[in-house]
């Protein structure tokens, strides 16, 4: 399954039209996003290891998902999205967040795209 790669598009898709509730645990979110991507028929692992010392919230097709709760401090969600981007198991990244954070297209050469829960709300959250 490793080996496996989809269109990265087909996962975007899917995590887009996720409709979680306000979470209050990160978990929560892992979870919601867990039931997506089974849901939308995408096979993932769940807190992958890429590297020594780093593993991804998961990994699909190809895709690395990332997941932070809240509104995350740019410079240090880049430098970990670079860790993830050199390895070869990683051909884009995909980082969902509560909160909206400037983040750039790609990462390392590799495509880049953020998914915003507050946006899929539908609401101004605090």
């Amino acid at each position: 399954m490793q080996g496996d790669r989809t269109d990265p598009e087909r996962i975007i898709a899917a995590l887009r039209e996720l409709r979680s509730p306000f979470a209050l645990y990160e978990q929560d979110i892992h979870q919601a996003v867990a039931r997506r991507l089974t849901d939308a028929g995408l096979p993932f692992l769940h807190e992958k290891s890429l590297a020594p010392g780093c593993r991804i919230d998961f990994w699909c097709e190809g895709v690395g998902i990332e997941i932070k709760k809240g509104k995350p401090r740019p410079a240090a969600l880049l430098e970990q999205l670079r860790r993830y981007a050199v390895s070869d198991e990683i051909a884009a990244l995909v980082v969902l967040t509560q909160r909206s954070v400037r983040l750039p297209a790609s990462v390392c050469g590799k495509p880049l795209v953020q998914i915003t829960l507050n946006q899929l709300w539908g609401v101004a959250l605090p």
